[in-house]
């Protein structure tokens, strides 16, 4: 009987380091590449159906070079998303993964960005997009992680507790203002807590709720496209009365 109690109280400590840990765990994001991913993302970028998709890609007002088209599998920029649960209070991870950023160019020497998003355990390409913003961004997170909040299209940097904005586009807020995560949960619970899923919004299908599977347009050249509000879940999403700028992409 000794033996037995000893073991259970044993397993209970176990337990109790182990939601411990994962509690400790809770302020990074979800869904972090692993060694594999990565791997499997650097064949997928440089692999000939993603080569053959650079060199047919053609946007708007680019200038025509005789280059090859290319994919830099070295560089990968992981792009995460806060949660419907992290802006309702109901979790302390405070972003999952939306998509991997590969920086690339295509067939006629424009600057290009392959996404390569999970499905399953496999990954695939679900865009080719204009420029190379994110590696620009993952550049001046400075070793944070890069959290995009796609509804109002702004760009954070993520380090521990402190989150950083790069490009506060229309929250009002300037790049390089510092919050703590505390702070920019609250600021995202204003923006959005009456739209998560199950909320009026979401039952009348006024933008698709929150967290839906469309992606918002990731990032802008300024100089670039005019203003023009973006589409989430198949309707149009105006929060607050933000418009974004969208990026040039080709599905």
């Amino acid at each position: 009987m000794l033996r037995k109690a000893m073991g259970a109280a044993v397993l209970a400590g176990a337990a109790m380091l182990a939601t411990a840990g994962a509690a400790g765990a809770a302020s990074g994001p979800a869904g972090t590449p692993t060694a594999a991913d990565t791997a499997a993302i650097g064949r997928l970028a440089s692999g000939p159906a993603t080569l053959g998709r650079l060199a047919s890609t053609k946007f708007p007002g680019a200038r025509a070079a005789a280059v090859q088209q290319a994919a830099d599998p070295r560089t990968q920029v992981p792009v995460y998303q806060p949660t419907a649960a992290f802006v309702a209070g109901r979790s302390d991870v405070p972003a999952a993964l939306a998509y991997v950023a590969v920086p690339a160019r295509t067939g006629d020497g424009t600057a290009a960005t392959v996404w390569a998003e999970r499905q399953g355990t496999a990954w695939t390409v679900v865009n080719v997009a204009s420029g190379d913003f994110e590696r620009q961004y993952a550049q001046a997170a400075a070793g944070g992680y890069l959290l995009h909040e796609p509804q109002v299209n702004a760009w954070y940097a993520v380090h521990g507790d402190a989150v950083t904005v790069l490009d506060g586009s229309v929250t009002g807020l300037a790049a390089g203002t510092k919050l703590s995560l505390a702070d920019y949960r609250a600021a995202l619970h204003g923006r959005y807590a009456d739209k998560l899923p199950g909320s009026a919004y979401d039952r009348d299908g006024a933008g698709g709720g929150y967290g839906g599977r469309e992606r918002a347009v990731p990032a802008a050249d300024p100089a670039g496209v005019p203003l023009l509000p973006f589409v989430l879940g198949g309707a149009l999403v105006l929060v607050a009365g933000a418009v974004v700028v969208p990026r040039l992409r080709r599905q």
